[in-house]
């Protein structure tokens, strides 16, 4: 942890938080990585009655009124304790409370996001379906009006807190004939008649967060329950990338964190041809580039989450926080992979955490958006900020500063 880039207030915060991990018990961990235990709401409800979840939010919601930065450090602290564990605080206290806090009445924060941070009430978001994950805009979910309701039809799965959501955050099609990303709708949909979770995914890592298939059929879901406005999906979508896609590059740092403490411990005591095997380079210099990478990731972390607190405009931000997804998670199982083999075969077992570390962190690359979706994204936003630059006239023209910059005969380009 950065320690210097927090202030007293949020150091503070940081203690409570590392109060919360310690306190969780460690059958938990073990019970939901053999799928035991489905989903955590006994760490869910805990965490919500520390006040821990939701720091950013209006403390009229039940938040604390803090920014971006205490948020990363929240939810690197949190994913100390597994992948999982940060993965259903953040779906349902960053994620779905994003999206209602930032867009929706305040009849639904008072019904929906003061309940969740509390710790009374547990939600999921609905993005993926059967059809398409990446292709957000090809989202084939209807919800047909009714009176003073929708009826909503469709399927969404790789659904995380499916089985332990009280009510999910749902897109849907609300107006056929217009463009793909002009006619989707967000609603808050509860679990109920009409709603059903029909399928639970057997994961090779995170396991015990509910992940399913959740299935509508025809739920009635009153227009009230609308977040934003009728067929305004898009304007939700876009600020909660940064929820998703920030907070799952500092949760990825703390899941990480402890595979490398474990090997630098299990190293310093190790002895092989007379000595500790710390002592060899082969060994400390993997310890030492994934210390690195962590530094680095958590640098990129918090630099990006300045510049949301600073209110950077939306399409350089969007390039900040894609780019630091990517970067972070990949840079994350890079150091995660030097801690086990550094460990050799033990490593590889379950005598020690590091396994299933390794495992669970395959899904930060995947989930909130591919990297490869995330690379996409930086390349078009960079594109456009290098035309802007170039356009501005403000800054000195490189190219000319070689020696034969003038041979425009060898410049070719088609």
């Amino acid at each position: 942890m950065f320690d210097f880039l927090l202030d007293k207030k949020q150091i503070k915060l940081r203690d409570e938080v590392r109060e919360l991990v310690k306190w969780v018990p460690r059958q938990m961990i073990l019970d939901m990585d053999q799928d035991k235990l489905q989903f955590p709401k006994e760490f869910l409800a805990e965490a919500g009655r520390r006040n821990l979840m939701g720091c950013r939010y209006p403390v009229q919601w039940g938040g604390r009124g803090l920014d971006w930065v205490s948020t990363c450090m929240v939810m690197e602290e949190v994913g100390v304790l597994g992948y999982i564990f940060a993965c259903v605080f953040g779906v349902g206290a960053e994620l779905v409370c994003d999206a209602i806090v930032l867009h929706g009445a305040d009849d639904l924060k008072e019904r929906y996001v003061k309940p969740l941070l509390a710790g009374e009430m547990f939600a999921a978001e609905c993005l993926t379906e059967p059809r398409g994950g990446s292709d957000f805009f090809g989202t084939t979910t209807q919800a047909v009006p009714d009176g003073d309701h929708y009826l909503l039809t469709g399927q969404k799965r790789f659904i995380v807190g499916a089985e332990g959501a009280d009510y999910f955050l749902v897109y849907a099609r609300t107006d056929p004939q217009a463009k793909p990303h002009q006619g989707l709708t967000c609603f808050v949909v509860d679990k109920g008649p009409g709603v059903s979770v029909e399928y639970l995914y057997g994961l090779m890592g995170c396991r015990g967060g509910g992940a399913g298939r959740v299935v509508f059929r025809e739920a009635r879901v009153p227009k009230a329950n609308i977040v934003g406005r009728l067929n305004g999906a898009l304007e939700v979508f876009n600020t909660m990338m940064i929820p998703e896609r920030l907070g799952t590059a500092a949760m990825t740092i703390g899941a990480a964190r402890p595979a490398l403490e474990v090997a630098t411990a299990y190293t310093t005591r190790r002895k092989a041809f007379g000595q500790p095997i710390n002592q060899f380079q082969g060994v400390s210099f993997q310890v030492a580039q994934a210390a690195t990478l962590l530094d680095a990731s958590r640098a990129m972390a918090y630099a990006t989450a300045r510049a949301v607190d600073a209110g950077v405009a939306m399409d350089r931000v969007r390039r900040l926080v894609s780019q630091t997804k990517k970067f972070v998670t990949e840079s994350c199982q890079q150091a995660a992979r030097h801690a086990m083999q550094v460990m050799g075969g033990i490593g590889y077992t379950n005598v020690f955490p590091v396994e299933r570390i390794v495992r669970d962190l395959q899904l930060a690359s995947i989930w909130t958006g591919t990297n490869e979706v995330m690379s996409m994204i930086t390349a078009h936003e960079w594109y456009g900020e290098y035309a802007e630059l170039k356009n501005s006239g403000s800054r000195r023209d490189h190219e000319m500063d070689a020696q034969c910059a003038g041979d425009k005969e060898e410049k070719v380009y088609e």
